[in-house]
């Protein structure tokens, strides 16, 4: 079964949050900051500056709306210079926008929620009381938007901090190239991570009503289903019956060591989408060394462009229990014997229900450089498709010249289908794995190389990592546009045109793994300045 991993929860009772994907695939743990001894490519990028100046902290903390507003902390001193803290409310009441302002950091100092939970279905009662906790009895929305300015930087105090997004409520994060959003953890600010430090804080959990299957409450047929936190003190639920439900607004925003370990198979990741709907706006997300998913996915109708995943513990990307999903410009890169599967697609299990699980992704780029002959997790190849699930793979590459690139698991009436369109692999000399009632004959057959601009046999010319060579610009595309209204038209494959092509550029950070250039936030090691 798929876990949806728990945590003991306070403030509003009803917030769900998730983990990796089944718990014989969870990532690796130790309770707390994880250390992977990989070995730097060659050439280690040379360090970008974060600005050069020294911060000096912030006079105090600006008055929001919330009533309960922010505490000063004190401060916080670094290699980057000294910054007042000011802590978030456990509990944000009404709705807030956080200030850019020079030398001033945001601690999230545990679990804080973003308004209360209000359930299913909208309630249709006006929400006026700033007073009440999430514990009394909610008859209305509270209807709460977090508004965090371009520029902003939030840190978890405490392993156990995350931000939890609550049905009916919504986040405003909105950065630009030059200031993007981070999230980040306290060792980062001190300065004393390494290029492999990872799950030191949680992370950001999106809540929605959108359909999800495989509940824990209600069920598919009745359309009440939900699904909850398991191991939680108090029901922890998301999911409705609203596929255009609206999360609100995430875009250049760096997420990075998040995923911190609460037991065995529990963690979170950098991003959880739990039943978020097609109103969401997701872009320019960037998560960087997640002990879990760069990214998962639970149920819901999300759609997303230009996503990196850099070093991620588990899958890259995770979509899962009914998700109905689109993806454009994707880079999947993965440390140096270190991760599971680049993607991970599948159901937890309740092959009946419906809908079944459908990512589709395009101009997609997934590296993996595995020093040995199989990626380090049960995955056991780049890619698992399994479960309750179809995927649709168009303009796409698979780099992982020492791993098989394809696994595909069998079970259930109609087992897991893969459609593939212009996609080209460059894998070991296996290429294929099956499993279940899935031979490796059929996995080969479903990816369908030598038609429909499939390949299988490519010879990666990629330079700096992702950005096409001769070989990827020789590959026929396929025009993504009659899959979704959603999709941009492009006449070429993978993440990454060519030189000219820098969507990615100046709102990510560099790291041994991944070097996005110059005029970045500068080294995910350390942070901006300015």
């Amino acid at each position: 079964m798929k876990n949806i991993h728990g945590l003991l929860l306070v403030g509003c009772s009803a917030l769900a949050l998730a983990g990796c994907g089944p718990s014989d695939i969870a990532s690796p743990g130790t309770g707390g900051d994880v250390v992977i001894n990989n070995p730097a490519p060659t050439p280690t990028p040379t360090p970008t500056s974060s600005g050069g100046a020294t911060v000096t902290p912030a006079a105090g903390c600006p008055t929001i709306a919330d009533p309960q507003g922010l505490t000063d902390a004190g401060t916080i001193t670094g290699p980057t210079g000294t910054w007042r803290v000011c802590s978030l409310p456990k509990l944000i009441r009404s709705s807030s926008t956080l200030p850019k302002l020079p030398g001033l950091l945001y601690q999230l100092p545990g679990r804080v929620d973003v308004g209360c939970d209000g359930g299913f279905t909208a309630p249709t009662a006006s929400f006026t009381s700033s007073t009440v906790g999430c514990t009394a009895p909610i008859t209305a929305d509270t209807n709460v938007t977090l508004t965090i300015e371009p520029g902003v930087i939030l840190f978890g105090g405490t392993g156990q901090s995350w931000l939890a997004v609550n049905r009916g409520n919504k986040i405003n994060a909105v950065g630009t190239a030059a200031k993007p959003i981070i999230f980040t953890s306290r060792d980062n600010v001190l300065g004393i991570n390494s290029e492999t430090s990872q799950g030191q804080w949680g992370g950001i959990v999106l809540m929605g009503r959108a359909p999800v299957t495989d509940c824990t409450t209600g069920s598919v047929t009745a359309g009440t289903c939900e699904r909850q936190t398991e191991g939680s003190a108090d029901p922890a639920r998301f999911g409705g019956a609203s596929d255009s439900y609206n999360a609100g607004k995430m875009s250049y925003v760096q997420i990075r060591y998040s995923g911190f370990i609460l037991g065995s198979n529990v963690e979170l990741q950098s991003l959880t989408g739990e039943g978020i709907g097609t109103g969401t706006q997701l872009d320019h997300i960037m998560s960087y060394n997640s002990s879990d998913d760069g990214s998962e996915w639970f149920g819901g109708s999300p759609n997303m462009k230009y996503y990196i995943s850099v070093g991620a513990d588990d899958d890259s990307l995770d979509v899962d229990t009914g998700a109905q999903m689109n993806v454009q410009y994707a880079l999947l890169l993965q440390r140096d014997g270190a991760g599971d599967a680049l993607m991970e697609i599948d159901s937890n299990g309740n092959e009946g229900d419906t809908p079944r699980t459908k990512l589709k992704v395009a101009n997609f780029t997934g590296i993996q450089r595995q020093v040995s002959s199989n990626n380090e997790g049960a995955d056991l190849a780049s890619v698992l498709l399994r479960g309750n699930s179809d995927t649709t793979w168009i303009n796409g590459l698979i780099v992982s010249p020492n791993n098989e690139c394809l696994r595909m698991n069998g079970t259930g009436t109609t087992p897991a289908t893969l459609t593939a369109r212009s996609v080209a692999m460059q894998c070991n000399a296996t290429k294929y794995l099956g499993s279940g009632s899935y031979t490796a004959a059929q996995v080969t057959t479903q990816f369908g190389a030598g038609s429909n601009n499939n390949s299988d046999a490519l010879t990666a010319t990629l330079s700096s990592l992702f950005i096409n060579g001769a070989n990827e610009s020789g590959v026929a595309a396929t025009d993504p546009k009659g899959l979704s209204s959603f999709f941009d038209t492009t006449s070429w494959i993978g993440a990454v045109r060519n030189a000219s092509d820098t969507w990615y550029a100046g709102w990510t950070c560099n790291s041994s793994t991944a070097n996005f250039g110059s005029g970045n936030s500068g080294d995910c090691t350390s942070l901006p300045t300015t």
